[in-house]
């Protein structure tokens, strides 16, 4: 015969095993949903970075086709070149070597480019940085109205700034900014790389916010 007894000890201690295993799958499963949830959010971050970045990259090519369109005249006529947003003018359109005096054919093409960048820079409240660049070679002996490369890009810079507002653009829309013979876009080695770095750069650029005042 069973004792009875005998049983129900065994039943007692059988129970707290199943209740043990019980409690260790609850934690293994709660652990498990935590995980996932983790990777779920992991997964939205990595979508809504990679949508931010698809639109603005959409962005910057609609931004590109816009110049472009804007710029269409001027451009076909290989004067001016455009490239990641930078309007490129070659420094012997503008100006004879050492000089920031513009040439008229020089002053003729930034009166062309006045009316497609006074819309587009108006369309999307933009302002329109000119940059001065030289090569390399030191201001020659010769000529002492300049210091060093440095000041002859930035009067070539004002030089074109202020045929700009000359011409239309009104001057809240444009600053001058110079950089010398930094930033070379070619080997300052021979004179054709030489004459690529001489040159004057427009970019349209985002309107700074005002500054607001001390309290």
């Amino acid at each position: 015969m069973i004792d009875l007894n005998e049983a129900g000890d065994g039943m007692e201690q059988t129970a707290p095993v199943w209740a043990v295993f019980g409690d260790l799958m609850s934690g293994l499963l709660g652990a498990f949903v935590l995980i996932l949830v983790g990777v779920l959010v992991v997964q939205m971050d990595l979508v809504a970075s990679l949508e931010s970045e698809m639109a603005k990259r959409r962005q910057e090519e609609q931004r590109r086709m816009a110049l472009e369109k804007a710029l269409a005249i001027p451009l076909a006529s290989g004067r001016v070149t455009l490239a990641n947003g930078r309007i490129g003018i070659s420094g012997s359109v503008l100006f004879a070597v050492n000089s920031d005096q513009l040439r008229p054919d020089g002053r003729q093409l930034l009166k062309s480019l006045v009316p497609p960048l006074q819309v587009y820079l108006g369309e999307r409240d933009e302002m329109l940085m000119v940059s001065g660049f030289t090569d390399n070679k030191p201001i020659s002996e010769g000529n002492r109205r300049f210091e060093d490369n440095l000041e002859l890009s930035a009067q070539r810079a004002l030089t074109v700034t202020r045929a700009l507002i000359e011409e239309g653009m009104p001057s809240p829309r444009v600053f001058a900014a110079a950089f010398g013979a930094e930033q070379p876009v070619a080997a300052n080695s021979d004179e054709p790389g030489r004459a690529k770095n001489r040159r004057v750069e427009m970019a349209p650029v985002a309107r700074s916010a005002p500054a607001k005042p001390a309290p």
